[in-house]
């Protein structure tokens, strides 16, 4: 099983992630809706298209842009739609 936590709390919980270039993705169904915020920061990636952010809440203390996703990934990363990534301080294991 990993898990994704961050100031105490457990963000996701999976025993089914895609490792991306080091990145365990967790299915969306796996991530916590209520530590979530979205976020209107985005980046682009030339291989897994454009990526949309969320920043994490936790007991008042905000991670801003610390998780991502790919709501449309280019075909060559489609094992990665529908699955959030995280990093800035998620602690992933």
């Amino acid at each position: 099983m990993v898990t994704a936590t961050w100031n105490g709390a457990v963000i996701a919980r999976s025993d089914d992630t895609v490792v991306v270039e080091g990145n365990h993705y967790f299915p969306r169904s796996a991530v916590d809706p209520a530590y979530l915020r979205d976020s209107p920061h985005i980046s682009l990636c030339p291989w897994k298209g454009t990526a949309h952010y969320f920043s994490l809440l936790v007991d008042g203390a905000e991670n801003r842009n610390a998780a991502w996703y790919y709501p449309e990934p280019k075909s060559a990363a489609e094992d990665i739609r529908d699955r959030v990534a995280f990093w800035r301080g998620v602690q992933v294991g």
